[in-house]
């Protein structure tokens, strides 16, 4: 199931998975008629009432010279677990360390909520991932720039969690593209777009510090807005487009990987030329190279199975190699 998604039923709509007015592309969870906020993420996303909590970790058990069997205690080192909210039973998540301490469903969604009532930002999905393990919670919020004054690019706020510790508590911001629907993941050289908190002690005191934090948000929109225009400004050549090409996928030169590299360079130019997604007065642009390299790893490029389809392209394009692509990409285009 290449979405993730949890599902604490039988049906579609037992998947841990809230969005707002319309189905994501999974067409799973609850799909609610407008915006919702934090109480709401917690009921229609499954994620409330979880109390994560750590416990004593043990190995097989063994029995001792008087034929007692008993677990044996693993030195600093705990599970997490969690109380399944549709059955009620105590589930396992990952094993962690002594000074892990849990940021519970609710807390996430109290950095975001706290936006809601400062900014006008509002609550757009909220889910949980791989078995409870990993939760996410999206906010669109209120700035939809304008790159060159026609192509509308919103910005939404992602809040991530882990349960398993295998990562911080993190807040990132995300540009899309209106027209497709393309997350865009692209790091701007002078920005900060993501602040990070650890699962220790101080994690609700940092919290706090994080909703100060997204006052981060605006500059780094007005930043991306100034850095695009910048680049609908500038010409790029066919030249220039296809050493920015080289560098972004550098291979081998092997009769195999040519082949290939050439297929790509000829279906990334395509795009640049005709992709309809695009507007005509950025085709010869540096932000139309860009928005072509996008579309092309989001899209087009090609996925190892054959029998790969939308979902696995979708998840390829968040939280596979794509975003790291597209960062490098738009830092050679924005640097020449």
């Amino acid at each position: 199931m290449a979405h993730m998604l949890e599902n604490l039923g039988g049906a579609a709509g037992d998947a841990s998975f809230v969005s707002a007015r319309q189905h994501a592309w999974h067409r799973l969870g609850t799909v609610l008629p407008k915006a919702f906020d934090a109480a709401q993420a917690m009921q229609y996303a499954k994620l409330g009432g979880w109390d994560v909590r750590t416990v004593p970790l043990q190995t097989a058990s063994s029995i001792d010279a008087d034929g007692v069997t008993a677990g044996i205690d693993v030195p600093d080192a705990f599970a997490t677990v969690r109380t399944n909210p549709a059955t009620g039973k105590v589930e396992p998540l990952g094993v962690v360390g002594s000074g892990y301490r849990p940021v519970q469903n609710e807390a996430h969604a109290e950095v975001l909520n706290a936006v809601v009532d400062e900014g006008g930002a509002h609550f757009e999905t909220a889910g949980s991932l791989r078995g409870g393990r990993q939760v996410f919670m999206t906010m669109k919020l209120p700035t939809t720039m304008r790159i060159g004054g026609v192509d509308p690019v919103d910005l939404y706020l992602v809040a991530l969690n882990s349960h398993d510790g295998s990562s911080a508590f993190r807040l990132l911001v995300s540009p899309v593209r209106v027209v497709c629907a393309n997350t865009q993941a692209a790091a701007l050289r002078s920005a900060k777009s993501s602040f990070s908190i650890r699962h220790t002690a101080g994690a609700t005191g940092r919290i706090a510090e994080a909703r100060q934090a997204l006052g981060l948000t605006f500059a780094y929109a007005e930043a991306f807005q100034a850095e695009a225009d910048r680049l609908i400004e500038q010409p790029l050549s066919d030249v220039q487009f296809k050493q920015v090409i080289a560098q972004v996928w550098p291979t081998e030169a092997t009769s195999s990987r040519t082949h290939a590299a050439d297929e790509r360079l000829r279906e990334l130019s395509r795009l640049r030329r005709y992709s309809p997604t695009l507007s005509e007065d950025f085709r010869g642009s540096r932000w139309g190279a860009y928005q072509a390299i996008t579309e092309y790893v989001d899209f087009t490029a090609p996925m190892r199975s054959r029998r790969a389809g939308q979902a696995e392209r979708a998840e390829r394009a968040v939280t596979g190699t794509g975003p790291a692509v597209k960062t490098r990409a738009f830092e050679l285009i924005a640097a020449l």
